[in-house]
């Protein structure tokens, strides 16, 4: 069994959860699963900009609708700190497709269909080291 250790991830409170006024909710859960906020912000990604953060999709049957969805409304983006952050926040998120994520996770109690599903969260350490500074630069982070 290996030993824990400190990581940092990100996460996205997607346009739908944040239209639907549970930005808050959904920050308290991650506060209350013991990861630490390091930085925190709304912003509204215009096209080009959600075309950027998801290029890792370019060319997928998805990419299209994905950036006109993430870019049609505000999202909260956070930085998150925490031992082994990256599996315990895709842990508490649940499933992609919110029909099929356990219950008591964010994405079957808020999301709606693989899409709208309240939440994005980076999948690895790499694919964190990209996304944190795709939206925070050093001095944005507080540990």
């Amino acid at each position: 069994m290996s030993a824990q250790r400190t990581q940092r991830t990100l996460t996205i409170v997607k346009p739908d959860a944040v239209s639907g006024g549970l930005a808050g909710a959904i920050l308290r859960r991650f506060e209350q699963a013991g990861f630490r906020i390091i930085g925190v912000k709304m912003v509204r990604l215009d096209r080009r900009g959600a075309e950027g953060f998801y290029a890792v999709h370019r060319g997928k049957p998805f990419f299209e609708d994905l950036c006109a969805f993430m870019s049609s409304g505000p999202i909260v983006v956070a930085a998150l700190e925490a031992e082994d952050v990256i599996k315990r926040l895709r842990d508490l998120m649940g499933a992609t497709d919110p029909a099929r994520a356990a219950e008591g996770t964010i994405r079957r109690q808020y999301g709606s269909s693989i899409q709208r599903n309240a939440v994005h969260g980076s999948d690895s350490e790499g694919s964190a080291a990209v996304e944190i500074p795709y939206f925070f630069s050093a001095v944005e982070l507080v540990s």
